[in-house]
Formats: structure tokens, C-alpha cells, sequence
């Protein structure tokens, strides 16, 4: 029997755009194990967790007139050559060639006659490693239904013990006279439903989605920085659907220092990182910096429970996701002064409880989480002229190492969707003892996004610094 879109899937599957493709992508490097890797031990293994994301072999099939909302259907010619695909890098591949593709295959459109995802095994790096690359499309992961698929390839051991073998029988596909059908017998059961998919047939997800936006403004507003729209900055300008990617390798003990030294949390300094980048981007830009110029950011974070001051963790566990707006002070010259009003800033929102989680925003936008990653692209699509100017999405990996077919996993990035208007958008996860930024931007927004990875690592360094410096001051 056919499943039918969520309204939150729905809207992201409708609301993609050339400029603005959907998919939420995440690159992982590894190390070549002495037996090597090869694409059929690729094959092998994502087949054999494919029962653990069934939506992976399913498709959406739209219904006729726009009389309801898509359902997800059993990809009867499901291949899955097709969705595994294999490249190579002129041996020995540099990272800059690997970064290079990444863009490449992020501008894409996924194919929508077929399951919304795509992997893909990159050979041909040198040092002896191997990377894969995934995108899905952000109305396929739901973090219920569908997990993103490289999540679940990953093991803690070497040798994880064998998946139960599984034979899968897709279900026969409805005709197009059966989900009319039933899109007219929901129409009568559910006439509201009725009335936002006829609206979304005829183009108002544009209206939709701006009445989300001033629905969640008005809960945001109880932030403080809410009370105003987001400062002009080059950040937001008109996009392409070509993409730039950059990245940046830092150890988690340099945050844990900073934090020890300054109090906050290593999110805390994770944000001041960020804005401490940002400020020397736009410096170098020649952007006119004031002692009180900010860029706001919107940050997705995913929590357990509540944060305590000086918790040394770069976020929790899946469980709830809340997303809050932030300014970054890029106009401060002083790090040490930037990490303390961004702490007071996060401190202040931790303590009044007055996040936009997860659960609001699903029930005002129809807007849900599925990865944390995927959130911020969530969010961001229905308030990216108004309320921000840059998503950072930082989610936690584990502080020990994975494996996939036996292949220690070495590095981890995020690939972020961009939001309309957004020129760039910052990714960061942390993984066995190391915090890994993936930054994508748009390709000729952001001719210089390999300054800003750059900056990225001075910033972490100014902080470092400081914290060594027995004359700093709080």
C-alpha cells in the first residue's frame, strides 16, 4: 500500500528549485584497508542494510491534478548500480580534486523518476585512501521512516557480525486511476488536506512558506534576536545552482582548552570560531566593520537534555532538535571578547527555554527535522530574507573510530544544502577526537570560499593563543 508524503516531506519536495536542489550530502574519507576496497564490497554491504532504510527502494509518484500529496511507492526497477556509482581522481588524487567533485555532484539534481538518493565510491586519493560521498534529498530522511543511508553502513568494529539475509518484494505500483481514487476519497474525509495540496498544485507554496515564516517569527520573537530582521551582508545575494566546497580539520582539544580557560561550551567556541572567520572574510572583502556590526546566524542544535555551563561536549545525541538565532559580533577585534558575548547569548537562550524546537516548528511550517544537518536547510528555506544570514548546523559523531566494509573512517563533512538567497552555508561535525567543517557555497558568490576555511583554522589559533596567555583578559 502506497504511503503518503507528510506535509513536511511534501513541502520539501515541491519547494526545491534549479537554484536550490534539496539534497543534504555528507563526504567520508577512509583509509584503504590491506585487502583494498573495492565498489562490488560496496554494493554488497549497502545491500545488505537496505531493510534497515526501506524508503531507500521507493519512489514518489505524484498524483494526478495535484489532488493530494505525492505517496512513496516500491521502485519496482529498483537498481541499485544505479544509485552506487563509481568515480576515480587522476592517481595520486589531492584533496582539491576530491573537494572539486564534491561541488560537482552537489549541484546536481537528484533523478525524481527514481528513489532520492545517489553514493558514490571515489578512488584514486592519495595516502592510501578511498572516499564516499552521498546525498539524499531532504524529503526522503525524516530521521523516523529513513535515516540517512551513510549512517547506517557505518560499524564500530572491523568485523561486525552478518545482517540477516533478506529477500525484498517491492509491492505492486497503484495506477494512476487508484491513487485518484484516493486522493478523492481523502478530499472528502479530509477536505483541509484537500485545499493545501490543491494549493501546492498550483504554485502558493511560495505564499505557504511565508506564512510560515511570520508563524515562527512570532515564536522566535520571544528571542532577543529576533526583534529584527537580519543585518545586510554579502552573505545573502542571488544564487546559481553551481557549488563551491571547502573544508577544515581541527582537533576537539582545542576547543576543550578554550573552554577551560574562558568557561561557555565548546559550542560556544565552536560559534566564536565561526564568527572569528567571518570577521576576517569580510575584512578582506573590504566590507566596513563596526564596533557593533554582527551576522546572524541560525543554529540547528541537536539536544538530550539541557546544557550546562561548561559541559565539554560539541552537542548531544539525537532527541530533540532546537534551533535558535545567534549574532556573531564580527565587528569585535578581540576574540576572547567575542566568545564571551556569544556565551552570555547562549547562555541566555539555554535559560529562558525560548528556542524554536523541533516539534513548533513541525506544527507551525509543516517543517520537521530529518538530519540535524538536513534541519537547517529546513528552517532556513522559509526565513532566509528575513531572520538570518548564514545556517551553521553542528551535529556529534562518535569520539571512537567506524568502519564501513572493514575500513577505518578518517575524516567526516557535512555537505549542507544552500537556502535561497544564501551564499554559503557552514556544516560541522565532530568525530574521534577531531571537529570537521564542510562549507558549501555558491560558485560565483563565493569565489574565495578556500579563504574562509583559511580563517577558519587563524580563528581557532587567535582563540588557542589566548587561552595560553596567562595576560588574557575575560
Amino acid at each position: 500500500m502506497a504511503t503518503r508524503l507528510t506535509t513536511q516531506d511534501a513541502s520539501f519536495y515541491f519547494l526545491e528549485a534549479g537554484t536550490t536542489p534539496m539534497h543534504v550530502g555528507s563526504l567520508a574519507v577512509f583509509r584503504t584497508p590491506r585487502g583494498g576496497f573495492t565498489y562490488d564490497e560496496l554494493l554488497t554491504l549497502v545491500e545488505s542494510r537496505l531493510a534497515l532504510v526501506p524508503r531507500y527502494r521507493q519512489k514518489v509518484r505524484e498524483v494526478a491534478f495535484g489532488l493530494a500529496r505525492p505517496v512513496w511507492v516500491d521502485d519496482r526497477d529498483f537498481d541499485i548500480t544505479y544509485h552506487i556509482r563509481r568515480s576515480a581522481l587522476p592517481k595520486p588524487g589531492s584533496t582539491e580534486q576530491l573537494h572539486d567533485l564534491v561541488a560537482r555532484l552537489t549541484s546536481r539534481p537528484l533523478d525524481r523518476t527514481r528513489p532520492l538518493w545517489e553514493m558514490y565510491l571515489v578512488e584514486g586519493l592519495a595516502r592510501n585512501r578511498f572516499a564516499i560521498f552521498t546525498k539524499s534529498h531532504s524529503a526522503l530522511v525524516d530521521g523516523d521512516q529513513a535515516l540517512e543511508i551513510s549512517q547506517v553502513i557505518l560499524d564500530d568494529t572491523k568485523s561486525p557480525p552478518p545482517m540477516a539475509e533478506e529477500l525484498w518484494m517491492p509491492a505492486r505500483e497503484p495506477s494512476d486511476r487508484a491513487l485518484v481514487a484516493s486522493a478523492l476519497a481523502e478530499m472528502v474525509s479530509r477536505p483541509g488536506e484537500a485545499v493545501e495540496a490543491v494549493r501546492g498544485a498550483v504554485g502558493d507554496l511560495a505564499e505557504a512558506a511565508h506564512g510560515a515564516a511570520r508563524a515562527v517569527g512570532k515564536v522566535a520573537a520571544v528571542v532577543r534576536t529576533a526583534a529584527q530582521t537580519a543585518p545586510t551582508s554579502p552573505l545573502n545575494t542571488t544564487i546559481s545552482r553551481n557549488r563551491r566546497f571547502s573544508v577544515a580539520r581541527t582537533d576537539l582539544d582545542d576547543y576543550r582548552a578554550v573552554r577551560r580557560r574562558f568557561g561557555g561550551t565548546v559550542n560556544d567556541v565552536v560559534l566564536t570560531v565561526v564568527a572569528g572567520a567571518l570577521r576576517n572574510w569580510l575584512l578582506s572583502r573590504g566590507e566596513p566593520l563596526g564596533p557593533y556590526t554582527t551576522v546572524r546566524a541560525l543554529v540547528p542544535l541537536s539536544v538530550h537534555a539541557p546544557v550546562a555551563a561548561g559541559a565539554d561536549t560539541i552537542g548531544h545525541p539525537a532527541g530533540e532538535v532546537e534551533s535558535f538565532l545567534v549574532d556573531l559580533p564580527v565587528g569585535e577585534p578581540n576574540a576572547v571578547v567575542r566568545l564571551s558575548h556569544i556565551s552570555h547569548a547562549t547562555e541566555a537562550h539555554a535559560r529562558q527555554g525560548r528556542g524554536v524546537t523541533a516539534s513548533t516548528l513541525m506544527k507551525l511550517s509543516g517543517f520537521a527535522p530529518a538530519t540535524l544537518h538536513a534541519m537547517g536547510a529546513r528552517v532556513g528555506s522559509s526565513l532566509s530574507q528575513r531572520m538570518f544570514n548564514i545556517v551553521v548546523t553542528n551535529a556529534p559523531g562518535p569520539q571512537f573510530p567506524l568502519y564501513a566494509g572493514g575500513a577505518r573512517m578518517i575524516e567526516m563533512y557535512p555537505v549542507p544544502p544552500l537556502v535561497r538567497n544564501q551564499a554559503m552555508t557552514i556544516g560541522l561535525t565532530s568525530y574521534d577526537g577531531h571537529v570537521y567543517y564542510g562549507v558549501n557555497a555558491d560558485r560565483a558568490a563565493m569565489p574565495d570560499i578556500d579563504v574562509v576555511t583559511t580563517l577558519l583554522y587563524e580563528a581557532l589559533d587567535e582563540l588557542v593563543d589566548a587561552a595560553s596567555d596567562d595576560k588574557s583578559v575575560r
